[in-house]
């Protein structure tokens, strides 16, 4: 996102010179893993192995034990995974699939492209922003084949409560774990809750790629091989396709990428912990912030920090005005953008999704961010609030 210039009279409000402070800082990651991903690099060009190579297949194990699944199949990229997850349980035309309102339109994207239809729930209102269970069970059907809850900007969702509703229809759990990577609820970790689990590298992520990847993981030995076929052209081996598949595979390079961040991935997300507590405490006189709730039995990993402010829209410009690249996670719920019109749906039919996405904000938030960029933050934010 482009920010504007910043204005004189926020700098002087906030008595210092203005200084950017991204949302995410990719720079600063990469400097840490820059030599082992150029080394890896160099023997991927080496043996020319740019599909396939022996690091895929390396890094697919890893993140397995990592994520504690049996498999984990890499694929082009988190909606790819998703996709290929519900297709290789058998859900096509005529099936219903219960997705939250409050996530990124990729999670219903998928779900079309896999030919099913998404029918969504609201979230909770309990501070997380998780899918509401209560919401779920009112949205079953006979014809409910997924249940596809979202791990949402760092913690899990309740999976546990919403397998007996799956239970009900013969429904699949495949989680959206693509925010989560490293979380834990109770005594699993993200991606190992239901009967299927997809997850995005996209850079941004807590483990990201230098492009676009994803994966998908399952404890199923056939449901791993069907999703493994589905991804490469519907191929076990070489020109004899069993089924209609899609070009989606791990690359090498990435993987290299992929492996080199995950060594680090737990000290990364125990520094956006540690951020998150400042954040916490920074903010814990501010009335008119509502900040994050963790809910109870989650180890979060903060892949963002989302708070409800008042007039966020000018908020966030005073933001941007000062070099604050604060985001928003999201402006505009699933039905009411314009791709899933033909849903049906009206505005209010999900009133605790659509209040939020007027009042959330994301402010900066990674591995590297110091003490001193997070109370610039908050200065900034507490001038804007009091301004507006």
């Amino acid at each position: 996102m482009r920010h504007p210039a910043p204005t004189a009279e926020l700098a002087g409000r906030v008595g210092e010179a203005v200084t950017s402070i991204p949302l995410v800082d990719l720079a600063a990651q990469h400097a840490a893993v820059a030599e082992e991903i150029a080394e890896g690099w160099r023997q991927v060009l080496a043996r020319t192995s740019f599909i396939a190579g022996p690091q895929v297949a390396a890094f697919e194990s890893e993140y397995a034990a990592f994520a504690g699944t049996r498999h984990c199949v890499g694929v082009g990229n988190g909606t790819d995974a998703i996709e290929i997850a519900l297709r290789a349980l058998g859900v096509g035309a005529g099936d219903e699939c219960i997705v939250p309102a409050n996530t990124f339109i990729a999670t219903a994207e998928a779900v079309c492209r896999a030919g099913a239809t998404p029918v969504l729930a609201d979230c909770a209102d309990d501070g997380t922003y998780l899918i509401d269970t209560d919401a779920v069970e009112a949205a079953l059907t006979p014809r409910t084949r997924a249940i596809i809850p979202v791990h949402l900007y760092g913690q899990a969702a309740p999976v546990e409560r919403l397998l007996p509703l799956a239970a009900k229809t013969g429904a699949w759990i495949v989680e959206d774990a693509a925010q989560a990577q490293g979380a834990r609820r109770g005594d699993k970790s993200a991606g190992a809750l239901g009967h299927v689990a997809a997850t995005s590298f996209y850079p941004g992520k807590n483990l990201g790629a230098y492009g676009d990847a994803g994966a998908a993981l399952t404890e199923s030995d056939d449901l791993a091989a069907r999703m493994r076929t589905i991804g490469d052209h519907g191929s076990r081996q070489k020109y004899e396709h069993e089924v209609l598949g899609l070009n989606s595979r791990l690359d090498t390079l990435q993987a290299v990428v992929l492996s080199a961040k995950l060594r680090r991935l737990a000290e990364w997300n125990e520094a956006r912990r540690a951020a998150a507590r400042r954040y916490d405490v920074l903010l814990s006189s501010a009335e008119e912030v509502i900040r994050p709730r963790v809910l109870d039995g989650n180890e979060h990993v903060w892949h963002l920090y989302v708070v409800r402010v008042p007039d966020r829209d000018q908020v966030i410009k005073e933001l941007h005005a000062a070099g604050i690249g604060a985001g928003i996670h999201y402006p505009v719920p699933i039905h009411l953008t314009s791709a899933f019109a033909r849903l049906g749906y009206a505005e209010g039919a999900f009133p605790v999704t659509e209040q939020a996405a007027q009042e959330i904000l994301s402010l900066p938030l990674f591995p590297e961010i110091s003490p001193a960029q997070q109370e610039r933050v908050v200065s900034v934010l507490m001038a804007a609030i009091q301004h507006t």
